[in-house]
C-alpha cells in the first residue's frame, strides 16, 4: 500500500492534483480544503495517502494530516460511504466539526454534505460514535449556538462550511450577535 506521497505539484484539477513523483505523474484526490491550501503549480508537497484498489481503477486518496486520513478510513467502513463521499465529508467538515456533531448526535451537521440524508447521517453518526475518541476536550471544541446561527446563514447563502468557518476565526470577540457576526463573516469572505 502507498502511504504517503512527496513530490511536485504538476496540475491542479477539480478535486486532485497531479503530483510528480520521480518522472511520473501521479492522480490524488484530495478535499478541497487541501486543494485551497496547495499553493500552486510546482510547489512541493506530501500527502498521507489512502490506495483503493478495484477491478478496473487504482485510485489514490490523499490528506495533508493524518488525522484526516484517519478520518477519511473510518469512514469507508460505515456502510453506504465510499471513497467520494467520505471526500465530500472531509471537504465540508472539518474534523474538529465532524467530531463536535457525533458527539452532540447533530445529523444536521452532516446533511449539510451533498448527498448525505438523514437515514445516512444517522448511521454514520451510529458507526462512528465509538470509533472516536471524543473524550478529549481539545479535539472537540463546541461552537456556540450564535456560530452555529452564523453557520446556517452563511451556508444558506452559499459558501462552504469550511468557508463559514475560517471567516468565524477572523472574526472579533467584541462582535456578539448573529446579525454583526454574518455581515463581518460576509466582508471577510469578500476580502478572500
Amino acid at each position: 500500500m502507498i502511504a504517503s506521497i512527496t513530490g511536485t505539484i504538476q496540475q491542479i484539477e477539480e478535486s486532485s492534483l497531479i503530483i510528480g513523483v520521480g518522472g511520473v505523474g501521479v492522480r490524488v484526490s484530495v478535499p478541497r480544503t487541501a486543494l485551497e491550501d496547495v499553493g500552486g503549480v510546482g510547489r512541493a508537497i506530501m500527502l498521507h495517502t489512502h490506495l483503493i484498489v478495484r477491478e478496473q481503477e487504482l485510485s489514490l486518496y490523499g490528506f495533508e494530516t493524518q488525522e484526516d486520513l484517519q478520518l477519511f478510513t473510518m469512514l469507508l467502513g460505515v456502510s453506504g460511504v465510499g471513497p467520494k463521499m467520505g471526500l465530500a465529508i472531509l471537504s465540508t467538515l472539518s474534523p474538529e466539526l465532524l467530531k463536535s456533531a457525533i458527539m452532540r448526535e447533530d445529523t444536521a451537521v452532516l446533511q449539510r454534505v451533498p448527498g448525505i440524508g438523514k437515514k445516512t447521517a444517522e448511521r454514520i453518526m451510529f458507526q462512528l460514535r465509538d470509533k472516536l475518541d471524543l473524550t478529549e476536550p481539545t479535539a472537540v471544541p463546541l461552537v456556540s449556538d450564535v456560530d452555529a446561527d452564523v453557520i446556517d446563514a452563511l451556508t444558506t447563502l452559499g459558501f462552504s462550511i469550511v468557508e463559514a468557518q475560517s471567516a468565524l476565526q477572523h472574526l472579533p470577540r467584541e462582535a456578539k450577535t448573529v446579525d454583526e457576526r454574518v455581515q463581518l463573516a460576509l466582508q471577510h469572505l469578500d476580502q478572500g
